[in-house]
């Protein structure tokens, strides 16, 4: 058994000793309850609990996986998300074709190119390539009828659900020069401080949050953004052992996801105010659909991955 597979089974043991210390946690809330009441904050918190439990053990069994587990995992993430997505779009009979094209060519093809690190082709296949392509596909079905939304939803679809996600498997192709199987540890350290950022700003933002930064659109705080970060920043300090960046380099860079995360997070509350909708689906008990739990991930994930290359390659 390798040292990284050793290293991946020590993390994955401390996260699922954190939840079931917090599900103790929840348990002695719980009795603490008067019989016959109910406490909203205690519920959303269980039902939240039982999600990462959940996500945990699928993204646990990829990591183990390896490379082919987790690019599946996330071509199979990016398959969900943009159907989220192209779900709340207005699309007509001429957009039949790009829809078939987006999801079982252009998206097996992306992911196709990063299991076999052709990222040559994997940074400009859809920002070049498919965004050339598809508006060519609409044209010739004849139909100019809202041609320019149609067309620009998709595309938006494809840059966030296919293109922004697959840069997390594409972490893979990182060579570290401790050896090139722990390039696998860098997407643990990029989930974890990106998760932990949300969490406390979520619950900071609420309980101390007093200005927001965009009050017509989320209830995302200064003081709650703080928090988020503060808190990302010590979890990158502390698993400063499992990357190539040292202490200062991870506490600068899980800062950094965590304020990139944040601000993709409101920008997809804007869509959904514009939309009026509260999630984008009801898949995740309490945590709405793929996409309410990966907004962060999102934005964060290719500005992660191109400062990594960019400074420790």
């Amino acid at each position: 058994m390798s040292q990284t597979t050793l290293d991946l089974i020590f993390l994955m043991l401390a996260v699922f000793g954190l939840l079931a210390a917090l599900t103790v946690f929840a348990e002695l809330w719980r009795a603490r309850v008067p019989q016959g009441h109910t406490d909203s904050a205690l519920e959303a918190f269980a039902v939240r609990l039982h999600t990462w439990w959940g996500l945990t053990i699928v993204l646990s069994v990829a990591v183990l996986s390896g490379k082919i587990g987790v690019t599946l995992l996330f071509a199979f993430v990016s398959f969900a998300a943009l159907r989220e997505f192209l779900t709340l779009t207005a699309k007509r009979r001429a957009d039949h074709l790009s829809l078939v094209l987006a999801f079982f060519v252009i998206l097996p093809l992306q992911y196709l190119f990063v299991w076999l690190d052709w990222m040559a082709l994997f940074t400009v296949f859809i920002p070049v390539y498919a965004f050339l392509l598809l508006p060519v596909v609409s044209a010739m079905r004849g139909d100019p009828d809202r041609f320019l939304v149609s067309v620009a939803e998709t595309q938006w679809g494809l840059m966030i659900c296919v293109f922004c996600i697959s840069h997390v498997p594409a972490l893979l192709t990182f060579d570290i020069q401790d050896g090139a199987d722990r390039s696998i540890l860098l997407i643990v350290f990029f989930a974890m401080v990106v998760q932990v950022g949300d969490l406390f700003e979520y619950y900071a933002g609420r309980a101390f949050g007093r200005s927001r930064i965009a009050p017509e659109i989320s209830t995302k705080s200064f003081i709650g953004v703080g928090v988020g970060i503060s808190a990302a920043a010590l979890v990158g300090a502390a698993l400063s052992w499992i990357t190539p960046f040292g202490v200062i380099g991870s506490i600068g860079m899980a800062a950094m996801a965590s304020l990139t995360g944040m601000f993709g997070s409101l920008v997809f509350a804007a869509i959904k105010r514009d939309k009026d909708v509260k999630d984008w689906s009801h898949l995740i008990p309490g945590h709405g659909g793929f996409l309410d739990q990966l907004d962060s991930v999102i934005f964060a994930a290719p500005v992660f991955y191109h400062i990594t290359h960019l400074i420790w390659s």
